[in-house]
């Protein structure tokens, strides 16, 4: 209270100067946020793709507004594509507008309007001049080398997911009972060949440890639980929202870390190509496997051969099952990947974090990445879902992929 007094007393006497400093000490924004901000209103917010299909859009995004900051900064790292020929005093902000813009243009032409809008928006506030223009340039030819790139990658194909009708196959779920996103599964990949990465597969479904896990959903996952604490329910919610937390974590953490432009396009690059190479990998074994979802396998329990499990035909899951097969979870695949990648690029896994969910209406805060998955795995078991099983070899899928990602792309220049 003692420097708010102080504040107010100095801009009371000398406004003008006051004004004028903080002004210049307020920080410049950080271009590569504000266009990933962008992105997410184009993909999510307005698209509404699902998250497994936004991850291909952030993916190419991303990694083109890296190559374009690299270039600028005189290709530190490894460029993702391309490292076209630039100046050191070529406007970064206009490479990252610029990146992002025609990337997001070529994914989402039917809003062309609204992204120039944007666009036009960032480019007002860069000085015109031979900056600019050099800016310009360069982003523009990263965009071209990633639009050329992912042409024809697969995305939105019409593939199907295998459906069976025998004890353990995967059939469409409610409430819609719909078949969505099977295409994943052969998208070109980003980086590496998710296609070594495999999993062990479900265990058997007269096996205790299918008895076990089954019984544990069926317990916990219910939307009538009465095992499940109130924390347990608000966890499952806040990790099911559409709208992924992993997205603000990202940012958050670019922010509070105070990162510059070059490595916050290199830590959103390295994140979401192994995210988006990790459910490549995690939807091809879903497709391997087509195992059934809890929404499925519950009600119809007393068809599994197993006598440690029961049937109840009125279960129904604490959140909307998705509309793909359970095994392995696409989200555990996926925030292993998220907490690799920001694991590896930090150098250490206590970073402290925390995001909001519309959904739970709560924001939940943590310590560790390690925590942060630790407590993932156990939300979708709340959530009904997905089983034990599911979520710890999703775990080990989606940090491997990464690991493997990371070792191919974005390491300094050799």
């Amino acid at each position: 209270m003692r420097g708010a007094v102080l504040l107010t007393v100095f801009s009371l006497t000398v406004p003008m100067v006051f004004t004028a400093a903080a002004a210049q000490a307020a920080p410049r924004p950080n271009a590569v946020i504000t266009w990933n901000l962008h992105a997410q209103t184009a993909a999510f917010e307005v698209a509404r793709q699902s998250p497994t299909a936004t991850t291909r859009s952030f993916a190419m995004t991303q990694a083109a507004v890296y190559d374009a900051v690299n270039a600028i900064a005189g290709a530190p790292y490894e460029p993702y594509l391309v490292a076209p020929r630039s100046r050191p005093g070529d406007s970064v902000p206009a490479a990252v507008a610029t990146a992002a813009y025609r990337t997001l243009v070529w994914l989402f032409p039917a809003q062309a309007d609204f992204l120039r809008t944007k666009y036009e928006e960032s480019l007002a506030a860069i000085p015109d001049g031979p900056s600019e223009r050099g800016g310009i340039a360069v982003g523009e030819a990263t965009s071209t080398a990633m639009i050329n790139a992912r042409r024809n990658d697969g995305a939105f194909s019409n593939a199907t997911w295998p459906v069976g009708t025998a004890p353990g196959q995967w059939r469409p779920t409610p409430p819609e009972f719909l078949q969505v996103g099977a295409w994943f599964a052969t998208l070109k990949p980003f980086v590496t060949d998710p296609r070594p990465h495999r999993t062990p597969g479900p265990p058997a479904l007269t096996s205790a440890a299918y008895a076990r896990d089954l019984n544990e959903v069926k317990a916990l996952g219910s939307a009538t639980s009465t095992t499940r604490t109130p924390e347990q329910t608000e966890a499952a919610i806040w990790w099911d929202d559409p709208r992924l937390v992993e997205w603000s974590i990202k940012r958050q953490l670019a922010t509070t870390h105070r990162l510059g432009a070059l490595q916050t396009a290199r830590l959103f690059a390295m994140v979401d190509t192994a995210t988006a190479d990790a459910l490549i990998a995690c939807y091809q074994e879903k497709k391997r496997w087509s195992f059934w979802r809890p929404v499925t396998a519950v009600p119809l329990a007393d068809t599994d051969g197993n006598p440690a499990t029961d049937g109840d035909p009125a279960w129904t899951p604490l959140r909307t099952t998705a509309p793909s097969p359970e095994y392995p979870s696409g989200h555990a695949c996926f925030t292993a990947a998220t907490t690799t990648a920001l694991r590896t690029f930090f150098g250490r896994d206590d970073l402290y974090f925390s995001a909001h969910s519309a959904d739970s209406g709560t924001t939940r805060h943590y310590r560790s990445l390690s925590k942060a998955m630790a407590e993932l795995k156990q939300a979708r078991v709340w959530a009904g879902v997905h089983y034990r099983f599911a979520s710890e070899d999703g775990h080990r899928l989606g940090a491997g992929v990464a690991r493997d990602v990371l070792d191919h792309a974005f390491g300094p220049a050799k």
